[in-house]
């Protein structure tokens, strides 16, 4: 049994049905995304889920960086097939997990192609979002280590948002806004 959350839009609402089970993995193709660690899926049998990216948390569109982060994870996701692998379902019902795509750089096309593109990780990696640590117990050794790795590595690069002389975490910025 699925629930059904209705989430307001501009033009009206969206129904987004939350995931059944407690987690699993499942193919779909990205349709939508919201800022920069937030993508719409729509499954093999028509149904709709919003998935938060696990372990990453993307400025938010008014920061800096925020709807370059935004592109970048449309670039990667939108119109493609995508792998869902999701651990729980967060306060507004979406999964939360990884979402996996075709690498940019492979000569296979479509959707029966492996999905080999950590898509969280590739905006760690580019600057664009922050190994989000509060939730870091939740991620896998492998993924804790790759991901703060990673992040060290954009920072001293002066990637992305690196290179801005002191870039606020998007959850101090929301912290700002109430």
């Amino acid at each position: 049994m699925r629930a059904l959350f209705l989430f307001p839009l501009v033009s009206g609402l969206l129904a987004v049905a939350a995931p059944a089970a407690v987690a699993g993995e499942y193919q779909a193709e990205a349709t939508g995304v919201a800022g920069g660690d937030v993508v719409t899926v729509i499954d093999a049998d028509g149904n709709r889920y919003e998935v938060r990216l696990a372990g990453v948390d993307a400025p938010e569109l008014d920061q800096p960086y925020g709807e370059l982060a935004r592109k970048r994870l449309a670039e990667l996701v939108l119109g493609k097939a995508v792998r869902v692998e999701w651990e729980k379902v967060d306060r507004n019902g979406r999964a939360v997990g990884k979402l996996w795509v075709g690498s940019p750089d492979s000569p296979c096309q479509g959707s029966s192609c492996a999905k080999t593109l950590d898509v969280g990780h590739a905006l760690i990696t580019q600057g664009l979002a922050w190994h989000f640590k509060r939730y870091q117990s939740e991620q896998s050794e492998e993924d804790r280590a790759r991901y703060g790795d990673d992040e060290v590595e954009a920072r001293a690069r002066r990637t992305g948002l690196w290179s801005e002389p002191d870039p606020v975490p998007p959850w101090e910025w929301r912290e700002g806004k109430r």
